[in-house]
């Protein structure tokens, strides 16, 4: 039995030329915003400096700033997504976090930078549900994994780009301007999403909806929740994305604090200042790995996943638990160089959940749910994982480094580590949630 068996109505899928294409536009779009995301990561260290904050206001600004309003307006958002144009939708969205990131370089306070991270969460609630409800349309059943996965790789292709492009833009230009100039591009592909992007529920120019039919918000929870695997799915993802999102504002701060001379070392040998060479190579091990991870994520769960849809959660909550050992492995390592390089296992199993947990959020949700749905999955992944994470950790760092007296190196170290047990929790919901899949299909 796979995920092509369950005996719902859908539109014909796209054929396959555009359905590349468009999916590689998606895909584009996504990694823009995690570049406009994990910018703020690399540069975390010279905000920090020049605006004189703490490491805990460097998570709120980082995830919970973000994360509340990207997760408020991701719902609202969705549900015009079920019964509107979702390509115009996404322009909009587009052009949208891409001026606030834009607006991120002229800031003077803390203050005004956490309201432009809103005003980037804002934005970027646009793309995701639109995005995933736009791609089950356009692939068919037996596609959707892969499909699903090849859009995710945005995430580690935005990652790597934030980080790289971050770190070199500092050394070349400063952070203000680092924010203006990869906020620009975003609102030309915007106008691009509008122009190209199909609409499939689309007749003679105007979207097909069944709006009096629509379940209200009330009712859509209601069935949401009863959805065992769908249930157990989102809190497993809020958990893994508690512990990547918890991490990411502060690897870099850690091989600063505690890498700081080999840092330097390395740089100078390949003609590099430190922000240059440590954004690159974040961005190499995170992205390189992550791009493999995600496609390794949707190709093994497609294959496996044939004879048995329970490995459907088999493969994220495997991937979840082989993160713990080897991010602590890569953390501890005394030489920078060889930390660096370790760094790419854990995010490559860290990578692997995309495809398969899309699929079936979205596979054992009725069709009309499906944009509203991950507006939830997003939402419980925000609050918790982009929302909670790095504040946690960040404030987990100043106890440990100040209260503790561990110093700001060892502080964050230990609270990056400790971080990673947390993974424990989602490697068992899913595990958990496999005997459900095939249940919650053929309901």
């Amino acid at each position: 039995m796979g995920l092509e068996d369950q005996a719902r109505p859908e539109l014909p899928p796209q054929p396959p030329a555009y359905r590349r294409a468009a999916v590689s536009l998606l895909l584009v779009l996504f990694a823009l915003s995690f570049l406009d995301r994990q910018i703020i990561n690399i540069l975390a260290e010279p905000i920090k400096a020049e605006l004189d904050l703490a490491d805990w206001q460097i998570g709120l600004m980082s995830g919970l700033a973000f994360a509340v309003l990207y997760t408020l307006a991701g719902l609202p958002i969705a549900r015009l997504a079920d019964r509107a144009h979702r390509p115009r939708i996404i322009g909009v969205a587009v052009v949208l976090w891409s001026l606030f990131t834009a607006s991120c370089g002229f800031v003077g306070s803390f203050v005004q930078l956490l309201a432009a991270r809103v005003g980037v969460g804002i934005g970027e609630a646009g793309l995701t549900p639109p995005a995933t409800s736009l791609i089950m349309d356009y692939a068919p059943p037996e596609k959707r994994a892969s499909t699903l996965a090849h859009y995710h790789m945005g995430v580690p292709l935005g990652s790597l780009l934030g980080l790289a492009l971050g770190g070199l833009l500092f050394d070349w230009v400063g952070w203000r301007h680092a924010f203006l100039i990869v906020g620009a591009p975003g609102v030309l592909m915007g106008v691009a999403a509008m122009l190209i992007l199909r609409e499939p529920r689309s007749r003679g120019g105007a979207v097909v909806a069944t709006q009096d039919r629509r379940p209200g918000y009330g009712d859509t929870f209601r069935a949401l929740a009863r959805i065992r695997s769908y249930r157990l799915f989102v809190l497993a993802t809020a958990f893994q994305a508690f512990v990547s999102y918890g991490q990411a504002p502060f690897v870099a701060s850690f091989f600063f604090r505690q890498h700081g001379a080999q840092l330097a070392d390395m740089a100078a040998s390949v003609g590099l200042q430190r922000a240059g060479f440590l954004g690159l190579a974040l961005g190499l091990a995170h992205g390189v790995a992550g791009l493999l991870g995600v496609w390794l994520g949707g190709q093994l769960a497609d294959r496996i996943a044939r004879g048995d849809v329970r490995h459907y959660g088999t493969v994220p909550s495997m991937a979840a638990l082989l993160t713990i050992p080897t991010f602590i492995i890569a953390i501890i390592t005394p030489d920078a160089g060889f930390a660096l390089l370790l760094l790419a296992v854990p995010s490559l199993f860290n990578a692997m959940w995309f495809g398969p947990v899309h699929t079936t959020q979205q596979s054992v949700v009725p069709k009309e749910m499906r944009a509203t749905a991950t507006a939830v999955l997003l939402l419980i992944l925000n609050l918790i994982g982009l929302g909670l994470g790095p504040l946690a950790v960040g404030l987990l760092s100043d106890w440990l480094g100040v209260g503790w007296k561990l110093g700001p190196g060892r502080g964050v170290q230990v609270a990056l580590m400790m971080a990673s047990f947390v993974a424990l929790v989602p490697a068992w919901l899913f595990y958990t949630a496999r005997r459900s899949i095939p249940e919650d299909l053929r309901s």
